[in-house]
């Protein structure tokens, strides 16, 4: 009985060299790392990411953002009646005009008869219901001072002898009516196609009008004979050499012991001889 168990053990121990002969003669697969599902960061690249997070950060506080970024601003609007542009002052033209059309045209009439043609245009205007289309008839006139026979006197004298002026929007109606009033004669313009005046032909006009100190008449002229009828050189006869119409002054060539001397006298101190 002893027999067979030794035999037993000796095939149990070559089964054992066999099986580990076996074993250790097997080569060995190096083992394979499971790839991280796309979209999933394996462990490495998350550290690496919050490794690099603070850095972006550190970078995006230290740049500045740019001008254009955030909601644009709006415009200041200046506060009422402080801006210097609404210190301006207007030309010195009759009031606002209205953007409606209407202008100013020159209306030829008879010399002298100035007055009379703006009465019957205003009458006409007030008969035939024409106030929406013409508004207003003007005869510019302004003072003038003169010197007759010694004495001076303020007398009112018309710009444009012959003409006035009407403001009007320019209709078939409106024409009409304004040619058609007794001493008109016609618009100033080519044919029948009125030319209105330019907005700084009206003002300068409207100066002429509203002028405060009247304008002195001259009734002579460089070279003719002049009387000195005021100050010192009172009754002396002289020449007229030269004009200043600016400050209205006139320089006289006067004769004293043969010799000729220049005085400069004002306007209203000369007459013609």
């Amino acid at each position: 009985m002893e027999e067979p168990q030794e035999e037993r053990r000796e095939l149990e121990t070559a089964a054992e060299v066999t099986a580990a002969d076996a074993i250790a003669r097997t080569p060995v697969e190096p083992a394979v790392e499971a790839e991280p599902e796309r979209g999933e960061p394996g462990p490495e690249s998350a550290a690496q990411s919050d490794e690099a997070l603070p850095l972006v950060e550190a970078e995006a506080e230290v740049m500045p953002a740019p001008p254009n970024e955030g909601p644009e601003a709006e415009p200041e609007l200046p506060a009422p009646g402080g801006g210097p542009e609404e210190e301006q002052v207007a030309p010195a033209v009759a009031g606002e005009e209205p953007d409606d059309g209407r202008k100013w045209y020159v209306v030829h009439c008879y010399s002298g008869y100035e007055n009379k043609v703006r009465h019957n245009l205003e009458q006409r205007i007030e008969t035939m219901g024409m106030k929406d289309k013409i508004f207003d008839v003007v005869v510019p006139t302004e003072e003038e001072i003169e010197v007759r026979e010694g004495k001076r006197r303020t007398v009112e004298r018309r710009v444009f002898p012959g003409y006035i002026l009407v403001q009007m929007i320019l209709t078939e109606d409106s024409w009409y009516v304004v040619r058609n009033t007794p001493g008109v004669t016609g618009f100033v313009g080519m044919g029948n196609d009125p030319t209105p005046l330019r907005p700084e032909e009206v003002a300068q006009i409207v100066r002429r009008m509203e002028a405060e100190a009247p304008r002195v008449k001259v009734t002579y002229k460089a070279g003719q004979k002049v009387r000195i009828i005021d100050g010192p050189f009172n009754d002396f006869i002289g020449t007229v050499a030269d004009l200043d119409m600016e400050r209205a002054k006139v320089r006289v060539m006067v004769s004293f012991f043969g010799r000729e001397t220049p005085v400069e006298l004002d306007f209203l101190q000369v007459e013609k001889a």
